[in-house]
């Protein structure tokens, strides 16, 4: 029996979309009292091992999942059943090799790992301890990107529910055995510190277990509508043919998520050097530094989470219509991608600046270079929303020669600005670290500008319905930032006490999305972007059927 339905474009962005901020915010959520459990030295441990497991994840599994996905759907859309189980096969095959080739370099050479993380350190976390939890997070890999590939299956079918189950389950399992593992470790049987971190580590590998053992169970309950359940008359497509295409659809994500991590890397660099060449303390140069790359991204993913979980469900409808030519809908699906993008992402951004202070607070602590930092920065998810989107939409097109000018051309240009801007803002008696944080969003605005000009003039894409909707959109922002103020000038608040922040931020954030939202309502813009049909099944969802909108 069939217990899964395919899912339309909004429907998938939509399940997609609010698993993914579901697991964005326990992500961000786990940190307090995990950090309060292990400390700032456990904390920089778990760092060191995290950033070593992204990197080979990455190499095992980058780009894997959406190019099965979009080869499933392209072959289901030719009618070719028998190529595309092959696809699936092979796929699985592959990321096999490269996860078991990933496992056993982190294994072998943590130690070499852990040496050229540390180098000449001392007097805080040993060679000892940095290798113990690479070799923890490790077992990981041999997990996670076979997880990604069969979720990619079922999202070339259209299936996203199932997948976006599965992001819950792991996140959640993951979660629970990273704080009570390190809470047994550390605070019941006050072991070592590493000892703690390592079982914390742990977390991935049983997560990424339990979310297999549900995918697989799905994939075993849908196997005829998967078209796994017999023999196919043999296509005309050859195993080699499958495997270049594989790698033709995953190497742009490599490229990408391997450029965005040398920025990453760059950025941070720059941040340094500069801040410690204007004289800033080096306290303060690190709370700067780890605040930009570090801190306030964990509260802007809760807005860069509405692109990634849109992404999963745009790129094989976009590749869908490719396949069949289908332009206009090509048109719409981006359209549309870009409308909802802008119209939920800007006033969340803006009200998360305006409230910058509180929620600062409430999950940091009382610092005036993190208040100003969250203030300007949360706008930089708006832009790396439309560049997941933009840059969804150029892959599912095969358009990879512009992927990789717009991104690379992004982010050198981010580089080459990170210090002159900085200087620029120093002299003008403006923080220099907002420099970092402009050079940042100009970068993405070129990539993103690249993406928009070469679509529209190689395959006539237009973008006047998603103006049209901004410039309507501006009417309720304008109206919820004035209640937004007026709110701030009323209420009190001690940012020194988390209750006081959370009642306020809840307050404040509740009345202001109402104000936003019912006007956006009866000046028909959400009416627009969502349709009147979808607008009214989530509304009876989110009422358990007890409101629906008269048309």
């Amino acid at each position: 029996m069939i217990d899964m339905k395919k899912n339309s474009f909004l429907e998938g962005s939509f399940i997609a979309t609010l698993s993914i901020v579901f697991v964005k915010i326990i992500g961000m959520l786990y940190v307090i009292p995990f950090y309060a459990i292990v400390g700032s030295k456990g904390a920089s441990l778990y760092a060191y091992a995290y950033t070593i497991y992204n990197i080979f994840l990455d190499i095992a599994s980058a780009g894997l999942p959406i190019a099965i996905s979009k080869l499933i759907n392209e072959y289901n859309t030719l009618g070719k059943k028998e190529a595309k189980v092959r696809a699936y096969k092979i796929g699985t095959k592959i990321v096999g090799i490269l996860s078991l080739v990933s496992f056993l370099i982190v294994f072998i050479f943590a130690k070499a790992i852990a040496m050229a993380i540390l180098g000449d350190l001392s007097g805080g976390n040993t060679i000892k301890d940095v290798t113990l939890v690479i070799r923890c997070i490790s077992l990981a890999i041999l997990i996670i990107p076979y997880l990604a590939v069969s979720k990619g299956y079922l999202q070339g079918h259209h299936f996203i529910s199932a997948p976006s189950a599965s992001q819950v389950i792991e996140q959640i399992i993951r979660v629970l055995v990273l704080i009570g593992g390190s809470f047994v470790t550390i605070k019941l049987f006050h072991l070592d510190t590493s000892i703690g971190v390592a079982i914390a580590l742990l977390g991935a590998l049983f997560g990424g277990i339990a979310a297999c053992l549900y995918i697989r169970k799905k994939i075993n309950q849908n196997k005829k509508e998967l078209d796994l359940d017999q023999n196919h008359k043999k296509d005309d497509v050859t195993n080699k043919e499958i495997v270049k295409k594989i790698f033709k659809y995953a190497i742009p994500f490599i490229i990408i998520d391997t450029t965005v991590s040398i920025y990453h890397f760059i950025d941070m660099v720059l941040i340094i050097r500069m801040l410690n060449y204007l004289n800033f303390s080096a306290l303060n140069v690190e709370l700067i530094t780890s605040s930009i790359v570090t801190y306030a991204p964990k509260i802007n993913m809760i807005i860069a989470s509405l692109a990634t979980g849109m992404s999963v469900s745009l790129i094989p409808t976009i590749v869908s219509s490719y396949v069949k030519k289908d332009w206009k809908n090509v048109n719409d699906k981006l359209n549309k991608a870009l409308q909802i993008i802008l119209v939920i992402s800007i006033p969340m951004a803006v009200g998360i600046s305006l409230l910058a202070k509180p929620i600062w607070a409430l999950f940091y602590e009382v610092n005036n270079y993190g208040f100003n930092i969250l203030t300007l920065s949360i706008f930089t998810a708006i832009l790396t929303n439309l560049f997941v989107i933009t840059s969804s939409v150029l892959q599912g097109l095969n358009k990879f020669k512009t992927v990789y000018i717009s991104t690379i051309s992004g982010f050198v240009l981010n580089a080459l600005l990170d210090i002159p801007l900085m200087y620029l803002f120093y002299k003008l008696n403006l923080p220099a670290y907002f420099g970092a944080i402009v050079a940042t969003m100009l970068g993405y605005l070129l990539t993103i500008t690249i993406t928009l000009v070469s679509l529209h003039k190689k395959e006539n894409l237009k973008y006047s319905s998603t103006f049209k909707i901004i410039l309507k959109s501006l009417v309720p922002l304008i109206l919820m930032i004035g209640v937004v103020w007026g709110l701030k000038l009323l209420i009190p608040i001690n940012l020194h006490n988390k209750i006081s922040c959370v009642l306020y931020v809840f307050i404040i954030a509740i009345i202001g999305a109402i104000i936003y939202l019912y006007t956006a309502y009866k000046m028909q813009i959400l009416q627009d972007v969502f349709g009147k049909e979808f607008l009214n099944k989530i509304i009876k969802k989110l009422t358990l059927g007890r409101v629906s909108l008269k048309n």
